[in-house]
């Protein structure tokens, strides 16, 4: 299987997905968007990754590109590829597919709990995902659970945490594929962000143990797993 991934800025890549895409001997491509990479056919890719960023995705005047990725994953969504997204890509297929993208009441930034809903049991993708998990977020925005989509999980932060749609598309408002280094660089590049505030940890809080980004990383790998097994 090939991947073809989006990134937004240069201190938010592929985290653990890439490891794993490595260890199942699938290939990987990406579009540097900050760099001014062009976009290639959404035929070439069997999955579509889009990661996060601190931008927004009403700031196309800011980041003309956001314009032609909008259309880049509308179009790959469309022609049936599979496609995650994580924090700001899953606000990105959002708005591609008519939800409402808005600014949160709280920012999430650190390890807290998400726990899936009743209908997630239903959808293959999230059925073994867990109950409730302590995963790692860094997002101010969230977003409507789009027309025809499971919203699959929510927290006591951000009720809107994760969906799918139609079985092959999945927007994650928090991020599975967070390292320590992934973590230290976010640290590095957002710590203006790390204000007081109900749901905002502390750097030392977020990086105090090392065994919670393995388990968000198992994480990834099975939802991975069914992502491309349903393929």
């Amino acid at each position: 299987m090939h991947i073809h991934y989006l990134q937004h800025v240069a201190f938010e890549g592929l985290g653990s997905i890439e490891a794993w895409a490595r260890q199942k001997g699938h290939t990987l491509s990406a579009t540097h968007l900050y760099q001014g990479e062009a976009l290639p056919a959404v035929e070439t890719a069997d999955l579509l990754i889009i990661m996060g960023g601190p931008m927004n995705i009403y700031q196309e005047d800011a980041y003309p590109w956001l314009a032609d990725e909008k259309r880049h994953i509308k179009k790959a969504i469309s022609a049936g590829r599979r496609v995650l997204g994580i924090c700001l890509g899953a606000q990105l297929i959002a708005d591609v597919l008519g939800a409402k993208v808005y600014a949160n009441h709280d920012k999430e930034i650190g390890w807290f709990p998400v726990e899936t809903t009743e209908a997630a049991s239903y959808s293959k993708l999230f059925s073994a995902f867990p109950r409730q998990l302590d995963v790692f977020h860094w997002h101010g925005d969230t977003f409507d659970i789009p027309t025809g989509a499971v919203h699959a999980a929510r927290s006591a932060g951000c009720a809107h945490q994760a969906f799918v749609y139609d079985e092959r598309v999945v927007g994650l408002q928090f991020h599975l594929e967070t390292t320590p280094a992934n973590a230290q660089q976010l640290i590095a590049h957002g710590g203006d962000e790390l204000v007081a505030g109900r749901y905002i940890q502390s750097p030392q809080a977020m990086l105090a143990d090392a065994d919670r980004f393995d388990t968000i990383n198992q994480a990834m790998q099975g939802l991975l797993d069914r992502l491309t097994d349903a393929a």
